[in-house]
């Protein structure tokens, strides 16, 4: 007999999927059915640790002569005091965060942090409404980007960082095997998609899915239109799910059936690139040079050139942590050099509009002898998994 609790816990966890609701869960494909919470042994972020992020970003801004930093409710402020509280978050150049219910508060805030002149750091996600109201109060002070101070703590992470990150990597993978093994001939994109919302659930996390069949595979952000799967397709799924807030990003492009030679030639030809890509990244490499290397491969092969199409059109690699887009970015003009402890989804991928697309994502974070990744790169067209 089915369980009407459970059931109901499905269902929403598909709910925003448009025209979709998720069967019952006797009805969930066998492979859903057998996952079970792989969020045993978790350690959150530590006090201690978020002190020493204090310490960094007090640092950062007397470098960069920075008075206060003015934060919103989001992933940095979560960064630095473990809380996602509604309203704004001060740090100064000495002494701890304070926290402000209210926008029209903040003013105040910094003049009895003593910062009524000089330097404010504005976090990127701060609304201009927020800053406008603050310069009419304070018109003394210049405003400056925050993103030395909280870019610059964030963008390296931590073995704690490291280790959230590779729960949800591992959780990802999971929840991607039960996927692959539920495919069948005419199901829709928003039903895998579905299954998938519900499968990070029944594994004790949050997370979503994009997924495109076919020639829709070639859109980089998938499509909205109706598709049916059919022998022949590629299937590509890209998504991630969050293990205390950090997150994965995976993508895998498989083979519905049989191959065609030359679905198979541009598969292999994305997966060199994205060794390409692997390889370059390193200690002092630049940011851009790793997105040349994979983009060199394509080109090579007879593609673009740059980010023409069919080709690469989009940036080889994005950074990862809090947030599923970070800085750094690989791509051409970014010349920051790469640092131990940095990380970076690896995905090049090969778009061709009204045929296919191939992507492969791995995320890899650098060490002192070279990049590493998260997970194992899917070793072959009909194979997503190493």
């Amino acid at each position: 007999m089915s369980n009407p609790t459970r059931r109901t816990f499905l269902v929403t966890a598909a709910a925003g999927l448009a025209g979709t609701a998720l069967p019952q869960t006797d009805n969930l494909p066998v492979a859903f059915r057998k996952l079970r919470p792989m969020t045993d042994g978790i350690q959150p972020i530590i006090v201690a640790e978020r002190a020493g992020r204090l310490e960094k970003a007090r640092k950062l801004m007397r470098e960069n002569r920075i008075n206060a930093v003015v934060m919103e409710s989001g992933s940095s402020a979560f960064y630095f005091t473990g809380s996602r509280a509604a309203g704004a978050v001060l740090l100064f150049s000495q002494g701890d965060p304070v926290p402000v219910a209210a926008s029209g508060g903040i003013a105040k805030a910094l003049k009895d942090g003593g910062v009524s002149t000089g330097r404010v750091g504005v976090e990127e996600r701060v609304r201009f409404e927020m800053v406008d109201a603050i310069g009419k109060d304070l018109p003394a002070l210049e405003f400056t980007s925050a993103d030395p101070v909280t870019a610059g703590c964030r963008m390296t992470k931590s073995p704690a960082e490291l280790a959230l990150m590779q729960r949800a990597n591992d959780i990802t993978i999971a929840c991607y095997r039960a996927a692959f093994a539920s495919l069948r001939e005419g199901m829709t994109q928003h039903e895998i998609s579905a299954y998938i919302g519900a499968g990070y659930k029944l594994l004790g996390v949050e997370g979503d899915a994009m997924v495109s069949f076919g020639m829709y595979t070639a859109f980089p952000h998938g499509s909205i239109q109706p598709q049916k799967l059919r022998e022949g397709d590629f299937v590509l799924i890209d998504d991630g799910c969050r293990v205390e807030g950090y997150q994965s990003d995976i993508t895998r492009t498989v083979i519905f059936g049989k191959p065609t030679q030359r679905q198979r030639d541009v598969w292999e030809l994305e997966r060199k690139a994205q060794n390409a890509a692997l390889a370059a990244a390193r200690p002092g490499a630049t940011c851009e040079s790793v997105d040349t290397a994979a983009r060199k491969v394509i080109t090579d092969a007879g593609f673009g050139p740059g980010y023409k199409l069919p080709g690469l059109p989009h940036r080889t690699g994005h950074g990862i942590g809090l947030d599923g887009h970070e800085w750094p970015y690989l791509v051409r003009g970014n010349k920051r050099r790469m640092e131990p402890g940095m990380c970076f989804s690896d995905e090049p991928m090969i778009a061709i509009y009204g045929e296919f697309g191939v992507r492969l994502e791995d995320c890899m974070y650098i060490t002192e002898d070279g990049a590493r990744t998260f997970t194992k790169q899917s070793p072959a067209i009909d194979q997503p998994f190493g």
